[in-house]
């Protein structure tokens, strides 16, 4: 069977040479052939976004940069800059912990890296802690959680009582990981995140909620994803996100709050799923960032991701 197949694409590879000037022209006069989406993918984009669909699907095509969170409790970005100038690495400061590398280097070549100064993480998914306002004494929960990039993230910024939980116990070794690098303490339980047979029934002050979604923002990262992806997957998972949500708001304190995050791109994981909620469980809706589209430029260079914050009423 193998060796027929390889003698199939052979076949079709030879083809194409042999007829690649005629073929191309007909292949990019259709979305899939011109953007390399499938059709479904594009229809979605440009039904969600008609003025930026054609510049999402072209960042999605672009090598993503290498970013890296700077530790503030061991340099600033300025003086982690510096110490990227003396070893002539090019980088450029993109956010409040952001740093962009110019060319992606292997982390064993990243200055601190190994010393827990720096970590690599998107721009855009820095910003869930700072949406958190994270205090000194809070009980925190960071809900699906591996493999811990914000995990790292909150506790570098705040001396907080924090439980990570992800459903998948193998995941939990690369939080594990992270975080003794970092030289960081978390409570670490795998767990459903919609159920309660893990919790001990003490509230939270704070819950990231970083629910599961198609991932149609971070494709540029994962190029097989929008292949691999069905039409329905949307509709699938917002329902699970939605029970997530649902039983995660019922752990929160009276005037707690509770971050949503998705690296989505479709309304119905990110702000169709926000709206319902608040409407569902009465939560005051907070200033957050929102949609977020993947972009590339000098000022900005991060993935898709979708932010909502609500609070609870009370005290």
């Amino acid at each position: 069977t193998i060796s027929h197949a390889k003698g199939m694409v052979n076949a079709v590879l030879r083809r194409f040479l042999r007829e690649r000037e005629t073929l191309m022209p007909q292949a990019v006069k259709h979305g899939p052939g011109r953007w390399n989406y499938p059709q479904w993918w594009i229809d979605t984009l440009r039904a969600a976004y008609p003025q930026q669909w054609e510049g999402i699907l072209a960042a999605g095509n672009r090598a993503p940069p290498l970013t890296l969170r700077v530790n503030r409790r061991k340099a600033s970005v300025e003086q982690y800059l510096r110490t990227l100038a003396d070893a002539q690495i090019g980088a450029a400061a993109i956010g409040p912990s952001a740093v962009r590398l110019d060319k992606p280097v292997p982390v064993s070549q990243i200055p601190g890296f190994a010393e827990g100064i720096v970590s690599v993480q998107d721009a855009a998914a820095q910003l869930a802690t700072p949406l958190l306002d994270l205090h000194d004494g809070m009980r925190v929960l960071d809900a699906c959680a591996a493999p811990g990039g914000k995990t790292g993230h909150m506790l570098e910024c705040a001396d907080i009582d924090l439980l990570a939980l992800d459903s998948d116990r193998a995941r939990l070794a690369r939080i594990t990981e992270n975080l003794d690098r970092l030289k960081l303490k978390a409570a670490l339980k795998a767990g459903d995140a919609s159920s309660r047979d893990w919790w001990d029934g003490r509230p939270f002050d704070r819950i990231l909620a970083d629910v599961p979604c198609t991932a149609s923002g971070i494709v540029r990262r994962h190029p097989d994803i929008r292949w691999l992806r069905r039409k329905e997957d949307a509709a699938q998972l917002a329902t699970l996100s939605a029970r997530i949500l649902d039983n995660l708001w019922q752990m929160l304190k009276p005037g707690g709050k509770l971050a949503l995050v998705t690296c989505s791109l479709w309304p119905r994981e990110s702000e169709l799923q926000a709206a319902a909620f608040a409407e569902r469980n009465n939560a005051i809706r907070l200033p957050a960032p929102g949609q977020l589209l993947p972009t590339a430029d000098m000022q900005q260079d991060h993935d898709g991701l979708f932010y909502a914050l609500f609070q609870k009423d009370g005290v």
